[in-house]
């Protein structure tokens, strides 16, 4: 008889999951720390079945029963992977602020190149960048700020019941919201090679109006590299420790926490 319920309940079971692994997988994909484009797919595949496995019983009495109505299966499906997009884009906003500022900071030391562009953020690559870029992941992973995330996730099904439909509004102001606090960030992160980089360029036109015949730029490029690979080093720890502040207070904003 125990037998015969729990073969019964199988479908009902496996069609639960694969509505929660929708939004998991999703919001996997892109989350900061768990979803980086260097993870093997296998692995972040892994990481979302575990969670899935963990997070369905918690949840499988708020999933609607659809019956056999493809329809209604895949605008369900859909939905939950709407959903977990916008969590892990939520999350995945503020982390980009790092990188972001990386690439600012390239800029004004003079490392930049339109020839090697950067395929995650549509940019020109640089070593700051792609530094800060790999440095991100790793606080995130190593001081456990990426149970905030997944915290939210777990607690999105009481913000999110399946089966409504995403706020269409309310997610894009969220996202505009984001966005602007990613680049407003970066901007401050790399504020101390700008305000360098700034004063360098005034100090090179004064020198240029004072001596015409001099070739300036030839000799400002040495001294600028150096001399912004110098700011770079004093100032990255407490750029780092300013990214972690913010980031925590993002990721404890997050819908669901």
């Amino acid at each position: 008889m125990h037998d015969e319920l729990l073969l019964a309940s199988l479908p009902g079971w496996a069609f639960g999951f694969a509505i929660v692994l929708s939004r998991v997988s999703a919001a996997i994909m892109v989350l900061p720390g768990l979803g980086e484009s260097d993870t093997p797919m296998v692995v972040r595949a892994g990481l979302a079945l575990s969670i899935t496995a963990l997070i369905l019983p918690a949840v499988a009495s708020l999933i609607p029963p659809v019956g056999e109505q493809p329809l209604r299966v895949l605008a369900l499906v859909g939905g939950e992977l709407l959903c977990g997009l916008l969590l892990g884009w939520l999350a995945r906003l503020m982390a980009l602020a790092l990188p972001i500022a990386g690439q600012i900071a390239a800029v004004q030391i003079g490392l930049s190149s339109v020839l090697q562009p950067d395929p995650e953020l549509g940019a020109q690559s640089s070593g700051t960048s792609r530094l800060l870029a790999l440095a991100g992941p790793v606080l995130i992973l190593s001081s456990g700020l990426y149970a905030l995330p997944l915290g939210a996730l777990a607690g999105s099904y009481r913000v999110f019941a399946p089966g409504h439909l995403l706020p269409a509004g309310d997610a894009a102001e969220s996202v505009a919201v984001a966005t602007t606090a990613c680049f407003a960030l970066a901007l401050r992160l790399a504020a101390p090679l700008v305000i360098a980089g700034l004063v360098w360029q005034v100090m090179l036109g004064l020198l240029a109006r004072l001596v015409p015949s001099l070739q300036v730029y030839s000799l400002a490029m040495p001294g600028q590299v150096l001399g912004g690979l110098l700011v770079f080093g004093l100032v990255l720890q407490r750029m780092l420790e300013a990214w972690m502040s913010s980031i925590s207070t993002a990721f404890a904003s997050l819908p669901g926490l």
